[in-house]
């Protein structure tokens, strides 16, 4: 079974009723505020306000910077423009910025390899010989030296464009694999031959949030919606549909096979192909978490889809097939997931038997050889059990340390599978496990230019507003004092089911040398401790993770790691909601705000390209006046008030982020601009030919890093760099 990572968007129609809008000609003119630590005068661009009301359920709501969502005007593009003027105008005046660069580059130029993995006659793996923009995929045989496969870096000159996926048919003969274009989620698909090396037909256009399933060397199964009219970034994708594509011929000709029936709309659809290319498996989402699943056996002509689980309200993923037995992970009726079997003939939920129970840890699976196994997390950290088929447990896989592995995923003829380890200061180690005996061996050593030895890591527990206990992991060089001035960045996500496992990081590394600490809090929302956890982070239980963070940041001050004059709170697209929510809730608790890429008006996320996909955790304003209340009360962009002192923020968004429209933080900016009172500089800085942040260019990432740590320090007043 080769089982596919399953990505959403979407759009549901809007409901709001908006006024006639006058929009007046971008102004010349300037607002002066002094910043507070190099007494350098930021001249902010005027951003013009209009005079959009939207009305929801009685409430009339001002959206005085509509027009910043329309990302095909001339008039945004030169307010982008301006803003980044201002922007690289204060961060050029950054003594040690240049400083900081160097030594985010000497910490990325080491030579990065990925785990390999086998297709074909082929070990395949990913290398960057250290500072290049993409990585490279190389391929070799037993005895032989590596050769280049692909090499993303000849897609362009800039290295904005990205190798985002590639799957192979099962014997390796061929491939299809995504491009990306200034980190934009629309795709391009190319098929090659992969002993050749050469592209067998035109490329597959207009790709969004879609796997590659291979059946045999016919073709595969992709997904995409309809071309939007208007904007590529900004305009609604409705239905996600499911097409077969045979090689050979035109894109035009392609065969729809799920999705597109109006009566019943399918946000995200993924699929899936039995390892004997017997079974086609179809996912339906209509939001971020729960999914429909369905069967069909492709080598009878006419057979029936046979559904699985006809609801939504769990999530099942198909681990393998196994003759005419399925095994399935899920998390019915079971908040933290089991693995199950059933009969393919008799599929349905009352004829599942537990294979892998359900405990107290959350549980993913991955295959290999004849084997699963079972990564669980365990307060936020990794654990590694391997079972086989009857559901008897082999052995524990044994860790370096505490952190974080990753990988256990192969074919089933393979008697080796490689899986990585880190922490937040351990940088990654690749090793080969021995499926039959259970030996480890270290296969690669990273090569970074970082002494693990010199810092410390520890997990602490401490207590949020209404008595839940949160786990959080702190990073710090060996031997500081807890005396409330050490420079600390706080970073978090809190949603979407998403678990923030201990990595190390090149740029979290240069942080770390520089002095600072590095705290990261495992809030509700996430999926660290299953469903549960996740769902008591969502919709009218959303306050739930922002006081989760403010708690986070409370603790590190009472136990003197900082002081409110030297924190930072960081934290991107779900993140950046959580960073905007807590500082316009308690701007006096830090000092630095960094805001990535977020969803930052939560009355209008919805009525953008992915947006109606994240109601789960989100609701929308149209669902009812009390979702519509609940979400007025938090959301960023709507709780800037006159007259109040914010954290130093730096908004940062990329211009062709069609995930999170960057009109989100283009209006979050020109709302702290207009109404913050104080010396903190509020700036925004706008990435051009960038996303939502995957296949940025390393180049891009020094820049960025440099600029984020820079603004940081310099805004926490430290003077000079060690």
């Amino acid at each position: 079974m080769k089982t596919k990572l399953f990505v959403y968007s979407a759009i549901v129609s809007s409901l709001l009723t908006i006024s006639a809008c006058s929009q007046n000609q971008l102004s010349s003119q300037k607002t002066e505020v002094l910043s507070s630590m190099n007494n350098v005068t930021i001249n902010y661009p005027t951003t013009k306000k209009g005079t959009v009301v939207n009305e929801y359920f009685g409430t009339k709501v001002a959206d005085p910077y509509r027009w910043l969502e329309d990302d095909m005007s001339d008039e945004t593009a030169q307010w982008v423009k301006a803003q980044n003027k201002t922007t690289y105008g204060y961060l050029d005046n950054i003594p040690y910025r240049d400083q900081i660069k160097k030594r985010l580059s000497n910490l990325l130029d080491y030579e990065k390899v990925g785990m390999p993995f086998i297709e074909g006659d082929y070990s395949y793996f990913y290398k960057n010989d250290g500072l290049q923009n993409q990585y490279v995929l190389y391929r070799q045989k037993d005895g032989q030296e590596p050769e280049v496969f692909l090499d993303p870096n000849t897609f362009s000159d800039d290295g904005t464009v990205s190798l985002s996926q590639i799957e192979f048919s099962e014997d390796g003969s061929l491939a299809a694999y995504f491009i990306s274009e200034g980190g934009s989620d629309w795709r391009k698909a190319m098929i090659i031959d992969t002993k050749t090396k050469k592209v067998l037909e035109e490329p597959l256009i207009d790709i969004k949030f879609s796997g590659i399933s291979w059946v045999g060397n016919q073709g595969f199964y992709y997904a995409s919606y309809d071309k939007p009219k208007g904007s590529e970034l900004s305009a609604k994708t409705d239905q996600h549909k499911l097409y077969f594509h045979k090689l050979g011929t035109p894109q035009s000709s392609d065969t729809l096979v799920f999705g597109g029936t109006p009566e019943e709309k399918h946000r995200y659809v993924g699929s899936a192909i039995s390892d004997d290319n017997k079974y086609l498996f179809i996912y339906a989402m209509v939001s971020t978490s729960g999914n429909k699943l369905f069967v069909k056996d492709i080598t009878k002509p006419n057979a029936p889809l046979v559904s699985i689980v006809d609801n939504t309200k769990s999530d099942t993923e198909v681990v393998s097939v196994k003759g005419d037995t399925l095994f399935l992970v899920t998390n019915l009726d079971a908040p933290n997931k089991r693995v199950i079997k059933t009969s393919i003939a008799n599929p349905t939920p009352e004829n599942w038997v537990d294979v892998i129970a359900e405990n107290k840890n959350v549980l993913s699976v991955s295959k290999a050889g004849n084997y699963m196994f079972a990564q669980y997390i365990k307060d936020a950290t990794s654990k590694i059990e391997q079972y086989d088929f009857n559901g008897n447990k082999v052995r524990d896989i044994t860790l370096p340390e505490v952190g974080t592995a990753g990988g256990f995923s192969g074919k089933k003829s393979q008697k080796n599978v490689y899986y990585s380890f880190s922490n937040q200061k351990t940088p990654s180690t690749i090793f080969k496990l021995d499926i039959e005996s259970g030996d480890s061996s270290v296969h690669m050593k990273s090569k970074v230019n970082f002494d693990s030895d010199d810092f410390v890591s520890k997990q602490i527990f401490y207590t949020s507003k209404d008595g839940t206990k949160v786990p959080m992991i702190i990073t710090h060089k060996k031997g500081i004092t807890l005396d409330g001035t050490n420079p600390t960045i706080l970073y978090g996500y809190g949603g979407f089911n998403v678990s923030l496992l201990p990595q190390f990081s090149s740029t979290r590394a240069a942080w770390l040398e520089l002095g600072g600490i590095y705290a990261v809090a495992n809030l509700r929302g996430g999926g660290e401790y299953g469903k549960k956890w996740h769902d008591a982070g969502t919709q009218q239980k959303k306050q739930n993770v922002f006081d989760d963070f403010i708690a986070a940041a409370e603790y590190l001050v009472a136990e003197k790691y900082t002081a409110s004059n030297k924190l930072a709170v960081m934290g991107g697209s779900n993140g950046g909601l959580l960073v905007g929510a807590v500082i316009t809730q308690r701007p006096e608790l830090f000092q630095v705000a960094l805001p990535a890429v977020g969803v930052l008006d939560m009355l209008r996320y919805h009525t953008f390209t992915s947006g109606a996909g994240w109601a789960y955790d989100y609701g929308t304003s149209e669902d009812n006046k009390n979702m519509f209340n609940y979400l007025l009360g938090y959301s960023p962009v709507h709780n800037v008030k006159s007259g109040v002192n914010y954290p130093a923020t730096m908004v940062t968004t990329g211009d062709h982020d069609d995930r999170v429209v960057p009109a989100h933080s283009f209006k979050f900016a020109a709302e702290l601009q207009a109404k913050h009172t104080g010396k903190n500089p509020t700036l925004i800085r706008i990435e051009t030919d960038a996303g939502h942040g995957a296949g940025t260019p390393i180049s891009k990432t020094i820049d960025q890093y440099a600029d984020i740590f820079g603004f940081t320090l310099h805004n926490m007043g430290v003077k000079t760099l060690n």
